[in-house]
């Protein structure tokens, strides 16, 4: 039976100094069937932080709001993708309302991007046994307090760099656990998911520069589908839908 909501939003937190990964924490606890929905990992540093397809991801210890909320979804096992796209816009909704001059965004399938450049990742790893979607760990590095990035990383910015000011990694720690868990036990549809998640898209309705890794062209973004398909009209009218992995995100 579903837990309450409230007893989902008074699930234990865990704070650490530091771990591995928030993510590989939350999962041993499932594997050693000790989780439950709610459960949040706060860490002041990560060893070996994940991003998408294997990247690392990297902060220095306090500077980062570094999460992972253990969830149940209420979601059918095809709709991973709308269960990813509620968690993003949970994170947008919180930060637009942070700092007037802010733009918000989601680039596309899942990094938070604020006036152009990213922010903060999100990594969703879904734990499926058998026909079941058991668990779902949501994943959630933000960049808070760094006031410079390597030049090796132009397009990365935190939420200091934005604004000029100092932001508490609890204050945003609590507000954002919080929101995620209220959107995505939330009662809003597919449809309706999908349109905030395309509302907030970074550079919708903008040609955007994409690669396979020996090539490079420009697509019309138009939108995501439900399935979490990028899709894009290129120069000659024809509409195409990029999967994540198949292409790369072009910076300039």
């Amino acid at each position: 039976m579903p837990q309450s909501l409230q007893t989902i939003l008074d699930a234990p937190i865990i704070e650490l100094d530091s771990i591995d990964s928030t993510n590989n924490y939350a999962m041993r606890l499932i594997d050693a069937d000790t989780a439950q929905p709610g459960l949040t990992i706060l860490a002041a540093h990560q060893t070996q932080g994940k991003g998408q397809r294997g990247r690392e991801w990297t902060a220095m210890p306090g500077e980062s709001l570094l999460m992972s909320i253990v969830c149940a979804p209420q979601y059918r096992i095809e709709e991973q993708f709308v269960f990813s796209a509620a968690t993003a816009v949970a994170i947008v909704d919180v930060l637009s309302e942070l700092y007037e001059s802010w733009d918000v965004r989601i680039k596309w399938p899942n990094d938070i991007i604020i006036n152009d450049k990213k922010a903060g990742g999100i990594l969703i790893e879904n734990v499926l046994r058998g026909s079941s979607w058991s668990f779902s760990i949501i994943g959630l590095g933000l960049n808070l307090l760094q006031d410079r990035f390597p030049n090796e990383l132009p397009f990365a910015t935190s939420l200091k760099m934005a604004s000029g000011k100092d932001f508490s990694v609890q204050q945003m720690f609590e507000v954002l656990r919080r929101n995620i868990l209220l959107k995505t036990n939330s009662s809003l549809s597919t449809a309706a998911i999908m349109r905030e998640y395309n509302d907030c898209l970074f550079r919708r309705d903008c040609l955007q520069k994409f690669s396979d890794g020996s090539q490079q062209w420009e697509a019309f973004i138009l939108g995501v589908a439900g399935n979490g398909a990028l899709q894009v009209q290129l120069a000659n009218r024809e509409v195409f839908h990029y999967h994540h992995g198949s292409v790369q995100w072009v910076w300039e």
